[in-house]
């Protein structure tokens, strides 16, 4: 048994660098004030048409009534001075706890009119679990508060990555679900028209000229993307160059998806710096 929760702490825990994790929150905090002025400012519009509300379960359980304009005010300010001071580096965990129950509950209402963007579900997971990292360090610059290890790594910065690379994985093997209840098996899916016919609808006009010319990739392409969808979680196994090479694979393939149909998956996309060894960027810098 002990050498079993070792192997499984190993896993789910591994001592990593605060500094990824300061990095981290940077790139991450950042990210959400674009979001929230950006891709999930429908709730400001949502506060003005309640009639349209259908709340989430989630949303349900919490008895969320239906955003007013004050309230989705008051959320977005909560937000971006919250960002703004986790990134300057003040009381981190305590602002950043207050950001992630203020983004979940924005989430909520942008989710709760209509249309569910699981995009952001990595994302969300990330604002819930960075503050629980302690960003105090003893000697040598480990974290004394979160669990520290040889080298200065902290255990506590692992395992809120770890759970941040687990919801990145898990948004794409979720999306496979939904085809096979879509079209039956995942196969009738992979053989279809559904990629020709979202890029005859919303394409742009490179996946205009594809269509005309090159009919025949559609089907490879999709069978291609269902099979990083269902392979993701190996991703959490991967290390050096074949980590950063699968990485760069997923960020390609959402930029395919942005150039033939204008989806770019951002929220997810960012997260993927989860997997990344981002202090190494900082020592570069300095």
């Amino acid at each position: 048994m002990g050498a079993l929760s070792t192997a499984l702490r190993s896993v789910l825990a591994p001592a990593v660098p605060l500094e990824r994790v300061r990095m981290l929150r940077v790139l991450l905090y950042g990210f959400v004030i674009v979001d929230v002025l950006t891709f999930s400012r429908d709730v400001l519009s949502h506060a003005t048409s309640p009639g349209f509300f259908q709340p989430l379960l989630l949303t349900r359980l919490l008895h969320l009534p239906p955003v007013t304009p004050a309230l989705a005010w008051t959320l977005l300010a909560v937000i971006l001075i919250g960002c703004a001071l986790v990134i300057w580096g003040w009381r981190e965990r305590l602002v950043g706890a207050v950001v992630a129950v203020a983004f979940w509950v924005w989430m909520l209402y942008s989710n709760s009119y209509g249309y569910v963007a699981h995009d952001h579900m990595a994302l969300m997971v990330a604002l819930a679990v960075l503050p629980t990292v302690p960003t105090g360090s003893g000697a040598g610059g480990a974290d004394t508060a979160g669990g520290s290890a040889a080298g200065g790594g902290s255990e506590a910065a692992g395992w809120a990555l770890r759970a941040i690379q687990i919801a990145v994985v898990s948004t794409y093997v979720f999306s496979v679900i939904p085809k096979i209840l879509y079209s039956g098996s995942l196969a009738n899916w992979g053989n279809s028209a559904i990629l020709t016919w979202a890029s005859i609808r919303r394409g742009t006009p490179v996946a205009h000229w594809l269509v005309e010319h090159t009919p025949w990739l559609f089907v490879p392409a999709q069978w291609a993307g269902l099979a990083l969808e269902a392979l993701a979680p190996v991703v959490l196994f991967l290390r050096g160059k074949a980590l950063y090479l699968t990485v760069a694979l997923y960020i390609g393939f959402h930029l395919s998806t942005l150039v033939l149909l204008g989806i770019h998956f951002l929220p997810t996309v960012v997260c993927w710096a989860a997997f990344l060894p981002l202090e190494r960027w900082r020592g570069r810098r300095g």
